[in-house]
C-alpha cells in the first residue's frame, strides 16, 4: 500500500504543527511484534513524517539532527522512537517512493547534504534522506503547469529565478530546494519538455 502524499494544506512558518492523536500514546513509539500491526504503525509514522516535513517545508531529513528531534521524541510522555526504528520508517517510505537515502560522500561528509535547518546533520549512511512529500514527478507537473499558464515556453530561466524569483512567488515550488528542483527538471528533460544548460552555479533551463 503506497504512502499517500501529504495533505495540500497551506501553513505559515510560525504556525504550530499539529501532531496526530497516536503521537501522544506510548505504544506508537514501541516496535509492534505483530506483522499487520507493525505495517500499520510504519504507515502512520510515514504519514507523520510527510506531514511534518511538508508543514515545515523540509526537503531533507537527518535522523540525528537536533532541529527535528521533536518528530521522533515526545517529551511530554517521555517516549522516543529508536534510531533503528526510525531508519525502518525511512526504508518503508523509500519502498513507497516517498524517501531517498543520501549516501555519505568519500570525503566523510554526506553527499549533497548541508543539514536540516543549516546544521551538519552528521549521522551514518541511512540517517539522511530526501523526504518526498511531493515527488520529483509531482514537482515537475506543478512546474509544467506554471510554464503553460504563464506562457514561459521558449523562455530561458535560471534555476534561482525558478526557485526564488519574483515571478514564482505564490507558487507551490517557490523556495524549492535547488537540488530537488534539478531532480524535477530532469523529469521534464526526459519528457523533452525542457533543456538544462550552463555552468554549475549558473544553470539555466529552457522549456518547450
Amino acid at each position: 500500500m503506497a504512502t499517500p502524499a501529504a495533505p495540500l494544506t497551506t501553513t505559515t512558518p510560525a504556525s504550530t504543527f499539529e501532531f496526530p492523536r497516536e503521537y501522544h500514546y506510548p505504544p506508537f513509539f514501541t516496535r509492534q511484534p505483530n506483522q499487520n500491526t507493525r505495517h500499520s504503525q510504519q504507515s502512520k509514522w510515514a504519514s507523520l513524517v510527510l506531514s511534518y516535513c511538508a508543514h515545515h517545508k523540509l526537503y531533507k531529513l537527518s535522523l540525528t539532527s537536533p532541529t527535528t528531534a521533536e518528530l521522533f521524541h515526545n517529551r511530554r510522555i517521555d517516549r522516543r522512537l529508536s534510531l533503528a526504528d526510525a531508519r525502518e520508517v525511512l526504508e518503508f517510505m523509500r519502498r513507497d517512493g516517498r524517501a531517498e537515502f543520501i549516501l555519505r560522500s568519500t570525503g566523510g561528509g554526506v553527499a549533497g547534504w548541508a543539514g536540516v535547518g543549516g546544521d551538519g546533520g552528521g549521522g551514518e549512511e541511512g540517517d539522511v534522506a530526501w523526504i518526498y512529500w511531493r515527488t520529483p514527478d509531482e514537482w515537475a507537473a506543478l512546474i509544467e503547469a506554471w510554464v503553460d499558464e504563464t506562457a514561459q515556453k521558449g523562455t530561458v530561466l535560471t534555476l534561482y529565478e525558478l526557485s526564488q524569483g519574483e515571478g514564482t512567488i505564490g507558487t507551490e515550488f517557490h523556495g524549492l530546494d535547488l537540488e530537488l528542483l534539478q531532480k524535477a527538471l530532469q523529469v521534464l528533460v526526459k519528457r523533452n519538455k525542457a533543456q538544462i544548460f550552463g555552468q554549475e552555479d549558473q544553470l539555466g533551463v529552457k522549456f518547450f
